[in-house]
C-alpha cells in the first residue's frame, strides 16, 4: 500500500528523476510553456509554483546567496537568473500560489499516453 507516499516514480530511480525535472524546470522557466506528458506536468506543477515563491523570496532578501545557492540545486543557472530578474517576476503580478496551469491534450500517436500542455498564468 502507498498510504502517505507522494510523489510519482516514472519509471526512474532517485538521480534520474532529479535531473529530468531539472531540466524540465528550467526549459518551462526559459520557454514559459512546454508540452509533456500529464503525469509529468501535474508533478511540475507541484514543483515549479515552490521555486518561483523561492525567486520571490530572494528578490526581496538581504542575503541573496544563500537562496541561489539553494535553487541551483534545483533548476540550471541560466533559468535563475531569468528568474529571479524584475522582469519576469513582475509577470507574475501579486499572486501568492497558482502560477502554472496545465492544460490537457489529446493522446500522443505513437503510444497513446495523455498528453498536456503546463504555462504559466499571466
Amino acid at each position: 500500500m502507498r498510504h502517505q507516499k507522494h510523489g510519482r516514480k516514472f519509471g526512474r530511480v532517485r538521480n534520474q528523476r532529479r535531473a529530468l525535472f531539472k531540466t524540465m524546470l528550467g526549459s518551462l522557466i526559459m520557454r514559459e510553456k512546454i508540452m509533456t506528458t500529464e503525469a509529468k506536468a501535474k508533478e511540475l506543477k507541484i514543483k515549479i509554483d515552490r521555486i518561483i515563491n523561492k525567486g520571490k523570496k530572494a528578490q526581496k532578501a538581504e542575503n541573496k546567496v544563500a537562496v541561489i545557492r539553494d535553487l541551483d540545486k534545483t533548476i540550471p543557472k541560466m533559468a535563475i537568473k531569468k528568474l529571479i530578474s524584475e522582469e519576469f517576476i513582475k509577470k507574475l503580478g501579486k499572486r501568492t500560489s497558482g502560477y502554472s496551469r496545465v492544460i490537457k491534450l489529446g493522446e500522443r500517436k505513437g503510444d497513446g499516453a495523455k498528453m498536456a500542455v503546463i504555462e504559466f498564468v499571466q
